[in-house]
């Protein structure tokens, strides 16, 4: 949860570079979220691609939708860019987590993997091709920041800091930030980062941040779409948050922008 940033054309190592969610029913899907954001929608995939369905912010690219697979239930999944996801899969197992798919290539798009750490909180890896992931953030709407929750602080940091080789910086509240290899770490550079937490993490996977132009009145949107309220707008060292629940249940974050 540090300030809003735009990421530069080609996203850096380790920087999140492109979200997705997947929802036993993704019209409701694009109903929910095209109401509470704005986001418009290809026609999406066929077969070969999972039935894949991207959302615009304008014309520009900012997530996508998905329908559910396997048992994990609905959720959002964040991919981090990376130079070769052969190598960084291996390191991923090498440091205790494990692959579930790929690498892949889809295309010239992007080679991608989605891979687990050591506590089986599931991430993609994504090597852009021509397809260089979010084509906005930072604004009302498109993806802001990510995080994941861990009580096992320690554990957390090292997978991470080993796979993506990032450079790191405590900034109070339980929060350490993440910022690319051979960066000064610190909230201009930081690209995602570890809330330790001695309750049960909100969700095992990064928690995906959108920004919002109002709090509140985005909040009372979501409920009224029938989402729900997990953790109530507060205000952080960094910002002000809430953490809700879409209609399918699959969590994520609006940031006060």
């Amino acid at each position: 949860m540090v300030p809003a940033r735009a990421f530069a054309p080609a996203p850096s190592e380790g920087a999140p570079c492109w979200a997705d969610a997947q929802l036993p029913d993704v019209e409701a899907g694009k109903r929910f979220y095209g109401d509470l954001f704005g986001w418009t929608f290809d026609e999406g995939a066929g077969a070969e691609r999972g039935y894949y369905t991207a959302a615009y912010l304008g014309d520009r690219a900012v997530a996508a939708l998905a329908p559910l697979f396997g048992s994990a239930g609905p959720a959002w999944t964040v991919h981090f860019a990376v130079r070769d996801a052969y190598t960084t899969a291996a390191r991923v197992t090498r440091s205790g987590g494990g692959v579930v798919t790929g690498p892949l290539s889809v295309g010239t798009a992007a080679t991608m993997a989605l891979a687990t750490d050591r506590d089986g909180g599931l991430f993609g890896l994504w090597q852009p091709g021509s397809d260089l992931g979010f084509e906005v953030t930072g604004e009302p709407g498109a993806f802001c920041w990510a995080d994941v929750r861990a009580r096992d602080s320690g554990r957390a940091d090292t997978f991470y800091e080993t796979v993506f080789s990032y450079a790191a910086v405590e900034a109070g509240a339980g929060l350490r930030l993440w910022a690319p290899a051979g960066s000064l770490p610190g909230p201009r550079t930081a690209v995602a980062g570890r809330h330790a937490t001695a309750a049960t993490p909100v969700t095992r996977r990064f928690l995906v941040h959108f920004g919002a132009d109002g709090l509140e009145a985005t909040v009372a949107d979501a409920v009224r779409l029938g989402g729900e309220t997990r953790i109530a707008p507060h205000t952080t060292p960094h910002g002000r948050v809430a953490v809700l629940a879409d209609d399918q249940g699959a969590l994520f974050a609006v940031r006060e922008l």
